[in-house]
This record gives C-alpha cells, sequence and structure tokens, in this order.
C-alpha cells in the first residue's frame, strides 16, 4: 500500500532537494576563492607536527575522508571532536598545529569557545557555510561553502562541506585543488538524477522497515562519513533509534544481536574493503536481519549510488540515508527534520 507523503514536505524536505543547486553553489565558490592559493605558500607539512581535524556532529564524521587523504600524503591527522579538543587536548593548540575546524554555521558553542581558547596560536582553517560567522571571521584562511540558508537537519550543508573538504585536500597535499573540483563537477548532476525518483525511493525504504525496531549503519574508510552523519540524522530527522559504527567493531559484538526487526546498512565503500563487506552482506543474509547494500551496483533503485570517481563518493554516500529519513517520518506520519527538543544551531555545551 502506497504511503501518504504529503506530511513530511516540510523545511528539511525542501532543503534536501535543494541539494543540487547548492552543490554548484559551492563548486563555484570554491572556483573563485583565492583560500587555495594564500594555502599553497604555508600548508607545508615540515612545518607541523600534526593536523588536527575537528568538528561536532556531521561536521565532525564528514572528516574522515580528509583525515584518510592526508595521512596518505605524509600528514599526521588527528580527528578530534572540537568538545574534547577544549577541555582535553588544549595542550595542542601550538604553532606546530595545523587546525582544520568544521563547522555549518560556524558560531556553535564548541567552535567559538576553540576560537578563544586558540587565541590565533595554532593556524585555524576553518570550513564553513557562513561569511559572518565567528570561524569564517576569526580563522586564518576561510573556506566557504556557500550552500545558501538551511532550516533544521544538516543536508545540503553536509554534502556541500564534503565538496569542500575535497578540495581542501588537494590543496593540503599539494595537487591541484582546480582539478579536483574536475573531478567533482558530475557529483550535482548525479545527486539531481538520484533526487528525481525520491517518491519511489521513500517507498521501496518503507517496505524494507516498516517493522524495524533498530537500524545499523556500517562501512570502513571514507564510507564513516556517511555511516556516522546517517545515524545522527535518522535520529535527529525521525527520533528512530540508529546507530552507526565501522563494520568491523559491528562484527566485534553487535552481530549477535542481529534478528528480526533489526535492519543493517551496508556501504560497500572503497575497493579496498568492499570484499570484506561482499562477505558481511552474506552473512547478514543468513539472519532474520534485513540487509541493505548501498552500492552503485546495488539491486535495488533505492539503495544504488551514482557512478562517479571514488574521490566524489563521500558526497553522494549519504543520499539513501535521507531517503530513509523520509521513509521513517511518512511511517510515522510525521513531517521529517521537524526539531521538537533541538535547535539548528548548539548554544550550550
Amino acid at each position: 500500500m502506497a504511503m501518504k507523503l504529503d506530511v513530511i514536505q516540510g523545511r528539511y524536505f525542501s532543503d534536501l532537494l535543494d541539494q543540487p543547486r547548492a552543490l554548484r553553489a559551492t563548486s563555484n565558490a570554491l572556483r573563485d576563492t583565492p583560500v587555495f592559493d594564500r594555502l599553497a605558500g604555508v600548508a607545508d607539512r615540515a612545518r607541523y607536527e600534526r593536523v588536527v581535524l575537528t568538528g561536532m556532529g556531521s561536521s565532525y564524521h564528514g572528516l574522515h575522508p580528509l583525515a584518510i587523504e592526508l595521512s596518505e600524503h605524509g600528514w599526521t591527522p588527528l580527528m578530534v571532536e572540537t568538545s574534547e579538543l577544549i577541555h582535553y587536548y588544549p595542550h595542542m593548540l601550538t604553532p606546530a598545529t595545523l587546525v582544520v575546524a568544521v563547522s555549518q554555521s560556524g558560531k556553535s558553542v564548541e567552535t567559538v569557545r576553540i576560537l578563544e581558547l586558540n587565541g590565533h596560536r595554532a593556524p585555524v582553517i576553518g570550513v564553513t557555510n557562513q561569511a559572518d560567522s565567528p570561524l569564517a571571521q576569526q580563522a586564518d584562511f576561510a573556506v566557504l561553502t556557500a550552500a545558501g540558508e538551511e532550516s533544521t537537519v544538516s543536508c545540503k550543508t553536509y554534502v556541500s562541506a564534503q565538496m569542500a573538504l575535497r578540495t581542501l585536500g588537494a590543496a593540503l597535499c599539494k595537487l591541484d585543488p582546480a582539478a579536483r573540483l574536475r573531478d567533482l563537477e558530475t557529483a550535482p548532476d548525479a545527486v539531481e538524477d538520484y533526487l528525481r525518483n525520491w517518491n519511489d525511493h521513500v517507498e521501496e525504504f518503507g517496505g524494507l522497515l516498516r517493522d524495524a525496531r533498530d537500524l545499523f549503519l556500517v562501512g570502513r574508510g571514507s564510507s564513516l562519513a556517511a555511516v556516522g552523519t546517517g545515524a545522527l540524522t535518522i535520529k535527529e530527522s525521525d527520533h528512530f533509534h540508529a546507530e552507526g559504527m565501522s563494520s568491523a567493531a559491528f562484527r566485534h559484538g553487535p552481530f549477535e544481536m542481529l534478528q528480526a526487526g533489526i535492519v543493517v546498512g551496508v556501504f560497500a565503500g572503497p575497493e579496498k574493503t568492499r570484499g570484506l563487506h561482499g562477505g558481511l552482506i552474506r552473512d547478514l543474509n543468513s539472519t532474520p536481519a534485513t540487509a541493505m547494500w548501498f552500492s552503485s551496483d546495488a539491486d535495488r533503485p533505492a539503495c544504488k549510488l551514482p557512478h562517479l570517481p571514488e574521490i566524489a563518493m563521500p558526497v553522494v554516500e549519504i543520499l539513501p540515508v535521507q531517503m530513509i529519513t523520509l521513509a521513517l517520518a511518512a511511517l510515522a506520519r510525521r513531517e521529517a527534520g521537524k526539531f521538537d527538543r533541538a535547535t539548528k544551531i548548539t548554544v550550550i555545551e
């Protein structure tokens, strides 16, 4: 039976459908900014003992692909939540540390506090959507996503931040940011093609999730960005329990609890560990749980990711999870992404 989809269509829904436009705006802003030329003269890994990658929520989870690329090019990246950096790692804020701070608003309480605590000791690259925010104004280098205003749960600002972080990675690794943007230029069209069939995707996920009680999202490598952000987005959008973790960690315990009513979404991810995930899917299919395979070769259209260069996959991997949030909202007969207790910007630590 078809679900009623009118109830889900609020401000979050509108922001989801606006993602192709937001990505094109981000691409144009990144192409025109002088910040990457400025970074080329100072972002020399020999000058730094480490690069600290910091954020909260999806801004933190989204740093996984950048951490991997930096490590592959000789940097020593450390991912630290901004709240932990403030209280337990402030000694790392020295001239020998390069900080990449991500905050979609640029004005969350932890972001403001770390800027105050740092006092310009460690150079800061700020990645944010708000040009008038403390992060954009006080960072030594501001990378602006220009995704436009966003009403509730992060969606278009997340995918735009992924595009910005992929381009920043090229700059920090002494690659060509312009060439990186060319590698990413098909992403907006791919997102638009996927979202064109949003109602079919929501119906398909509604059938898979109708009897679901718990949801796991698992993956490895760069897919950990979608894993962590996806679970957070489901909880925030739908008030539904979801947990994101590495697929290896999932093997170490949670696999034992699999039963009917548990749904596991597996991101195929980079080629390096894709075979391991194929084995996990086979094992999941031998249990009473429901398995979903997020990949460009997925059988289910809603789970089928666009064919893109691997460097662009963090931009699009979140798309099926966004459709899951709409499906869960339709099943619960509530507006997707409507806040009851939270606010868009967290101002209380």
